[in-house]
């Protein structure tokens, strides 16, 4: 169901997060996320100066590569637009602490804790939340294709992880009939 109408409304800020998920030849998964803030009025910044409507604010750009168990082998970014001329000089030692790590339930909050405040930038933090999604729908859909049904179904990690996958729901019952619940947490 879509939005209801909006009260009239002038458009100031646009942020678009592109991803996509790549199979690589070595078995191993690329997830690429490309972030880009433009301004449709002028916007003066303490460190480029007047940044002029439609030209980016920020662009940023992630590779995460991950093996089929969502466990991060490589990460690498990118900062080629931003407000402050230090911002593309960002400390690179908190992304490689990310390495080793799993994308599952606490992935954000891991994130947060190697990455957040003045040891990485907000926006690469942010940026990778929707690079695990987009690794978990690639890899999983995937898998639903291409293995046996032993092999077809979410991690049971991912009981809890939302409200559709409840323990004491009908998707949990189905995907995870062992460990199904009907008491409500």
């Amino acid at each position: 169901m879509p939005l209801p109408p909006p009260a009239e409304r002038q458009p100031l800020h646009s942020r678009t997060i592109h991803c996509e998920g790549y199979r690589r030849a070595d078995g191993l998964w690329d997830i690429e996320a490309h972030l880009l803030d433009v301004r449709d009025e002028p916007m003066e910044t303490f460190g480029r100066g007047e940044i002029a409507p439609g030209e980016p604010l920020h662009e940023m750009w992630m590779r995460m590569t991950v093996d089929d168990e969502l466990q991060v082998r490589d990460l690498q970014a990118s900062i080629e637009h931003a407000p402050y001329p230090s911002c593309p000089h960002f400390p690179r030692a908190p992304l490689q602490k990310l390495i080793g790590q799993r994308i599952a339930p606490g992935w954000t909050a891991r994130v947060r804790l190697v990455m957040g405040g003045i040891k990485g930038c907000t926006h690469l933090v942010e940026l990778l939340g929707p690079l695990a999604t987009t690794a978990i729908q690639t890899v999983y859909a995937w898998r639903g294709e291409a293995l046996d049904d032993a092999h077809n179904q979410p991690p049971a990690d991912f009981i809890d992880s939302c409200h559709s996958l409840a323990r004491h729901g009908a998707v949990a019952r189905q995907l995870w009939p062992n460990l199904h619940s009907d008491e409500d947490r």
